[in-house]
């Protein structure tokens, strides 16, 4: 089994590049939720990734709604701003899946609240202007401490 990182509706191809190389170097799955706003082969997206697309375990849905109805009944932690549990106060297991929406707007915020149970965040001052980090440091912040909490299974 492995992890699994869901990007819906990714807008910033080196964005996904670097969440595609993370996937490769942690033999984690990367999942794509169209509508993506560029093109796979897109130069920046294979430069972010470098080297590393042969290696990475790629799925495309073609949507959220098909994603989750293929995905149904797996645990799933969708990673949010707005999340009222901290990424930390979970127990993360081999198989789970972690979601992140659009780098400009987030997840749906009507898919947040049918799944308020598993809404997590990263911790952030209040007293910034920051709405959020990067998406490429936040899924890496997340699936890291994933991986830490299940003993980095085949990457020691």
């Amino acid at each position: 089994m492995a992890l699994h990182v869901v990007l819906v509706e990714p807008e910033i191809p080196p964005n996904t590049g670097n969440i595609a190389r993370t996937c490769a170097a942690t033999n984690s799955v990367l999942h794509l939720v169209e509508p993506l706003g560029f093109r796979i082969d897109d130069k920046s997206v294979r430069r972010a990734g470098l080297d590393y697309w042969p290696y990475v375990k790629l799925k495309v849905h073609e949507s959220l709604e098909a994603f989750m109805e293929e995905y149904q009944g797996r645990r799933m932690f969708l990673s949010t701003t707005k999340g009222e549990h901290l990424y930390t106060d979970f127990s993360y297991q081999d198989g789970d899946m972690f979601l992140f929406g659009r780098e400009t707007r987030g997840l749906p915020r009507d898919f947040i609240a049918a799944h308020r149970e598993h809404a997590i965040r990263i911790p952030m001052s209040e007293n910034t202007r920051l709405r959020s980090l990067n998406l490429a440091n936040s899924a890496n912040i997340v699936l890291f401490e994933a991986l830490r909490q299940i003993g980095f299974p085949s990457l020691l």
